[in-house]
C-alpha cells in the first residue's frame, strides 16, 4: 500500500513539473516570430541557445509547434526577406526535417515553388542543404 502511495506521488510531481516546464518554454519562445521577421540573427541565436540550455530542446524539437501567422519560421523568413535569420534556421534544421511536410502537408520546397520564391537567397540555401 505504501509503495502505491509513493509511486503515485512521484508520478503526480513529475506531471506537475512537466506542465510548468511546457508553459515556461512557450513563454521563452513567445517573441521568436518577431525576431525572425526583424531578421535579427544575433537575437535568434541567443534565443535558440537559451532554450537549448534551459530546456534541453533543439530547434527541431519546437519548430513544428511554432506558427507565425499560419506559417513556419522558415516560411516567415522567406516572406519577410529575412536572409540572415532564414539561413540560420535552415542550417540548424536537420535535412530530414527540411524535406518533411509541414503543417499544411506541403514540403518547404513545394511551398517555395508554389509562392514563386525560388529566386530568393534563402531558397538557394534550402536547395544547397537538400
Amino acid at each position: 500500500m505504501l509503495k502505491i502511495v509513493k509511486t503515485s506521488l512521484v508520478i503526480a510531481a513529475t506531471l506537475g513539473v512537466s506542465g510548468v516546464a511546457q508553459a515556461d518554454v512557450n513563454e521563452a519562445l513567445a517573441n521568436i516570430c518577431t525576431i525572425v521577421q526583424a531578421d535579427d540573427k544575433g537575437e535568434l541565436r541567443k534565443k535558440m541557445r537559451s532554450v537549448e540550455s534551459d530546456y534541453r530542446m533543439k530547434l527541431k524539437d519546437y519548430y513544428s509547434a511554432i506558427s507565425c501567422g499560419g506559417n513556419s519560421l522558415i516560411r516567415t523568413a522567406l516572406l519577410n526577406n529575412a536572409l540572415e535569420a532564414g539561413e540560420l534556421l535552415v542550417k540548424k534544421m536537420p535535412k530530414s526535417d527540411l524535406e518533411a511536410p509541414e503543417a499544411d502537408g506541403k514540403t518547404l520546397q513545394a511551398w517555395v515553388a508554389e509562392n514563386g520564391l525560388q529566386d530568393t537567397p534563402i531558397a538557394a540555401v534550402i536547395n544547397d542543404r537538400l
